[in-house]
């Protein structure tokens, strides 16, 4: 899927920051885009202005650096983080976390910009970035809508605002494509579990839940309003969820994980073997790779079955 998603990407006439244009009526307007300058508000509701579309991007955002890559622009990326993998980052060197990257490392790989969460902590990161010129974007992707804007922005900071739209178009048919297989019938009601005490959700304005919808399943709490609540397990075996979904490690075995703790092994789901594990690593990135996790989210609902 994702190969597809960079041939689409890669195809056609573009404004590339080098200039590389395909053969077509827009190569003087494309190549003039490469070079111009970029104004944009980012999602911290600040300005980021470049003198030109970036080249050398440090990418604290792990679904960012996907969206880089899926935009055949993985050499303009001259660092990642630890939770970044695959054969076209990993031989960057890493900054660790995203969050509390070291600023005067950022300043010593010289990038032209940085693009990180938006938080209460990125003032800090934005402002010591700014004293040595350096722009910084601040992102924040809860649900698709921001998926698709992400990709715009990026475009736009890349010079590759046409292949953006391709990569949007992409993932918009792919998405569709998975929900056109729901099967029919009544949908099975999903919690979302992340382990803890007590366990958090994803809310119904997040792309999880969207996700959610797309494979065929609804979620067991619509009328929470935040996006990523604590509901009490109390909540939880009350409401009695035809299916818990966990995202976990590699190897991990979701179900032994909650058949001997106390509350858990209380819900039909559990004693029905209705518990499944998806890629902690995949459901956490909002970006290029959706439909993938979308269709392994139908394929764990259709493996264990209707209620």
């Amino acid at each position: 899927m994702l190969l597809l998603l960079l041939a689409a990407c890669s195809s056609g006439a573009d404004e590339g920051a080098d200039g590389r244009t395909g053969a077509s009526a827009t190569d003087s307007a494309s190549l003039a885009a490469g070079h111009a300058a970029v104004e944009l508000t980012d999602d911290a509701g600040r300005p980021v202005r470049l003198e030109a579309p970036a080249r050398r991007i440090v990418s604290l955002v792990p679904s960012v650096t996907e969206t880089v890559v899926a935009l055949g622009e993985a050499s303009r990326l001259i660092a990642r983080t630890d939770y970044d993998h695959g054969p076209a980052v990993e031989h960057l060197p890493s900054l660790g976390g995203g969050l509390d990257p070291s600023p005067e490392a950022l300043v010593a790989l010289d990038p032209d910009l940085v693009v990180g969460w938006s938080s209460a902590r990125d003032g800090r990161l934005r402002g010591l970035l700014a004293t040595a010129g350096i722009p910084f974007y601040a992102a924040a992707i809860e649900d698709t809508g921001d998926v698709y804007r992400t990709f715009d922005q990026v475009g736009r900071l890349l010079g590759r605002r046409s292949a953006a739209e391709r990569l949007a178009g992409a993932v918009r048919d792919s998405l569709a494509a998975v929900a056109a297989e729901r099967p029919l019938g009544p949908r099975p009601t999903v919690f979302f579990a992340i382990l803890g005490s007590p366990p958090r959700t994803a809310g119904p304005d997040t792309f999880i839940a969207q996700l959610v919808a797309i494979a065929g399943g609804r979620t067991a709490f619509p009328e929470l309003d935040e996006r990523w609540p604590e509901v009490s397990l109390e909540a939880v075996v009350a409401r009695q969820p035809d299916v818990l979904v966990i995202p976990v490690e590699p190897g991990k075995r979701p179900l032994a994980m909650l058949t001997d703790r106390t509350g858990w092994r209380d819900l039909e789901a559990v004693r029905a073997g209705r518990v499944v594990g998806v890629d902690a690593d995949l459901f956490t990135r909002p970006g290029p790779r959706l439909p993938e996790a979308a269709r392994a989210l139908q394929r764990a609902l259709l493996e264990v079955g209707p209620p």
